[in-house]
């Protein structure tokens, strides 16, 4: 049953959203005025028509990209009420094959910002207690090594606890956050008060004249450091099953007002002090603050950064596990730390951002530098997600008038994503291509994980499947043979059953060829990922038998696989029905207990020498059967971790294999041959 996710608007709701969608979009005044600055050279070269248009193009890059494209268009696509560029391929994946390029590439570049955005945040908060006096003597945190240690410090603290769930830290999100944005909108209005004429930034003339404008030392490149403005606008989608839409749409304006504000208070700070010289980092954020409340406004935007943090950590928790569920990424041992639907963990995933993120932290040192890699892989997301609403966008409707709008939203969207990206590419040799390694990495093995897969089922040998049904007179007389001492009482082979009827020749001769397993009950189940979130649902086929048993489980993209849970459940129904036998156990201490033991077992695949493939299709299967050997323990992807399991080995044999022979020759006279040697 899927979830009821058409909340509506309420004040909870709203904070709600506010702590949980906005942490990184919500942080990007902390280095974004910062970044286009020092991009033209440092406040000493910069004029009154530079920093109007450079507000001007960040008002608009933030109302076209997020406003538009995400919150009044991209939340319409949603899946079931959840969003996020895997759930919406998986509305358009039967639309054409080469889709699932964009949605592998989008999710890589996802998954690579989550490491980039706790890097950059933490260091640019921290980076402000530089040089800070308070008292009668200067706060210890005076060279960037300082700012480091400090930084790692937070980092590690800040993923110790994800095996904890976020369920009572989350609750706080949303009135620190809502604090954080109204501390942001209060202060720009003040700076901005001292100049109203920089409301000029409204009108969209001075952002497309910047462009053109000599005083603009970088000219389009200059979107590079603009982009990192609407940079987490992803979030606002991929979070909206969390909060709603209405809640996001309705909470939007506070949050865009207050960021805009405080554009336009740090542009007046840089009007009135063009000889503003310091020895330190400069960052117009800090410097537009009473010095008597900095150091607690470092503290709230330090507190910001962990919880935009937090959000790419947990979105990313979801993104792998939304990944595993499509077949993109190899099956991961996922936890649930709470009862909070949304909470879960998965410790792999956890141990590699966080060895990644300190590993920036440790390789860039400043937040000058991760600015520089920060931005690249998004904007390479927000073209393939803009190329994945275009299909929506056609699946919804047809007619003439309907193909206009929709080619016009794929030209205008597609044309702003390409400018980003090629402005952003400016960046690689100074940084940008950490970002690119990162995402290419993710990709690759993505890539291998996907179509991996399809080459083994597309080169499978045609009698790797046997017809189940043709089978099961064999399995009945095996269950009821006492010659055999009982393996189990159901004996459980997590087998895909395709068609209702094909099985894999393999798991048959496990039963019956390699030590004949007696049960009296034999069950095959099948795990089937639906294209809807929250799927919970089963099918059963006996062939007409009492023994046999073919499970369907249908289980959404966000369902836990919890196959022992599911399973015994499956079992009482079947015999509350008449479907099975009971199972009565004289030896229980559960009195009247109707279901007897069970025994898993997983069959995996090992490579075998007489696999025909050649090149890059052998390449291909190897790589995807090595992840599989590096991924998690199989009986976590299933929910057996506490149950008798068992994982078999089989030679997984693909192509057509030559037979081999060897020739029988006459036994050999050796003492002649030992004469004759001698």
């Amino acid at each position: 049953m899927t979830q009821n996710t058409q909340k509506k608007m309420s004040a909870a709701g709203l904070l709600i959203a506010v702590g949980i969608v906005y942490g990184d979009i919500g942080t990007s005044p902390l280095y974004v005025m910062k970044s286009i600055v020092a991009g033209n050279g440092g406040i000493g070269n910069v004029n009154r028509d530079f920093i109007v248009g450079s507000i001007s193009l960040v008002l608009w890059t933030v109302t076209l990209l997020t406003t538009l494209q995400t919150v009044i268009i991209a939340l319409k696509a949603t899946n079931h009420g959840e969003g996020g560029i895997f759930a919406l391929y998986a509305l358009i994946r039967k639309r054409a094959k080469w889709l699932v390029l964009p949605a592998l590439i989008g999710g890589a570049a996802i998954l690579a910002d989550g490491t980039l955005t706790p890097a950059v945040t933490v260091t640019t908060a921290i980076e402000g207690l530089k040089g800070m006096e308070f008292g009668k003597g200067n706060i210890p945190v005076n060279t960037q090594s300082m700012v480091i240690t400090i930084t790692i410090i937070i980092l590690l603290f800040l993923f110790l606890i994800q095996r904890m769930g976020t369920s009572i830290i989350g609750k706080a999100f949303g009135p620190i956050m809502f604090v954080w944005f109204t501390f942001l909108g209060i202060v720009g209005f003040m700076n901005m008060a001292g100049d109203w004429s920089i409301l000029q930034a409204i009108n969209p003339y001075y952002a497309i004249k910047l462009l053109f404008s000599p005083y603009n030392k970088a000219g389009l490149f200059i979107l590079g450091s603009i982009f990192l403005a609407t940079t987490g606008a992803e979030a606002l989608y991929s979070d909206v099953g969390h909060v709603g839409k209405s809640n996001i749409i309705g909470s939007w304006p506070y949050v865009f007002v207050c960021l805009s504000l405080n554009y336009f208070g740090q542009g007046v700070w840089i009007l009135q002090n063009p000889n503003y010289h310091t020895t330190g980092d400069f960052n117009p954020f800090f410097e537009i603050i009473p010095s008597n409340i900095r150091l607690a406004a470092i503290v709230l935007a330090t507190i910001a950064a962990v919880i935009a943090s937090q959000a790419l950590i947990t979105g990313s928790f979801t993104l792998v596990a939304e990944a595993s569920g499509l077949k993109f990424l190899p099956r991961m041992n996922i936890l649930y730390p709470s009862t909070e639907k949304g909470q879960i963990y998965i410790p792999s995933v956890n141990k590699m951002l966080c060895a990644a993120t300190i590993a920036l932290v440790l390789f860039l040192r400043t937040s000058a530098h991760m600015e520089e890699a920060y931005g690249l892989s998004i904007t390479i997301s927000m073209l393939m997600t803009t190329i994945m609403l275009y299909e929506w966008l056609r699946m919804r409707g047809k007619g003439v008038q309907r193909l206009i709008w929709d080619w016009a939203f794929l030209i205008f969207f597609g044309f702003l994503d390409v400018m980003f990206m090629i402005s952003s590419l400016s960046k690689f040799t100074h940084g940008g291509y950490v970002s690119l390694v990162i995402a290419g990495f993710i990709l690759a093995i993505m890539y291998v994980w996907y179509y991996g897969n399809k080459i083994r089922d597309k080169r499978e040998s045609r009698n790797a499947y046997v017809r189940l049904d043709e089978y099961t007179s064999m399995l009945t007389n095996l269950s009821h043979d006492e010659d055999y001492p009982t393996y189990a009482t159901n004996l459980v082979y997590m087998a895909k059953v395709k068609y209702n009827k094909f099985i894999k020749r393999e798991i048959l001769y496990s039963i019956l060829d390699k030590r004949p397993k007696r049960a009296k009950a034999y069950w095959f189940v099948t795990v089937n990922v639906t294209n809807e979130p929250f799927t919970a649902e089963y099918a059963v086929n006996t062939y007409g038998t009492k023994n046999v048993i073919n499970v369907q489980l249908y289980l959404g993209f966000k369902k836990q696989t919890s196959v022992n849970v599911y399973i015994r459940q499956i079992v009482h129904d079947l015999i509350a029905d008449g479907t099975i036998e009971p199972q009565p156990q004289e030896y229980t201490t559960t009195p009247g207990r109707d279901v007897g033991d069970f025994s898993f077992v997983i069959v995996n695949d090992v490579i075998s020498p007489q696999t025909q493939l050649t090149g890059w299709e052998k390449w291909m299967v190897e790589a995807r059967v090595w992840l599989q050997n590096l991924s998690s323990n199989p009986a976590s992807w299933f929910g057996l971790e506490y149950a008798d399991t068992v994982v078999e080995r089989v030679p997984l044999i693909l192509g057509q294999p030559h037979p081999s022979y060897i020739k029988r020759i006459a036994p050999k006279d050796f003492s002649n041959m030992k004469k004759n040697n001698d």
